[in-house]
């Protein structure tokens, strides 16, 4: 489930680039997802 939502956050985060979807909230979700894979890979 944590990898689908990582995925799919960064496909938009990549789209966000090209087409300036999203603004700042896909950025700051894409880091805390970042954040929580580390934390699990970690544990």
């Amino acid at each position: 489930m944590l990898w689908t939502i990582a995925v799919v956050l960064l496909v938009l985060w990549l789209l966000g680039f090209g087409f300036h979807v999203g603004g700042n909230l896909i950025h700051l979700l894409l880091i805390l997802v970042l954040i929580a894979v580390v934390v699990q890979l970690i544990q």
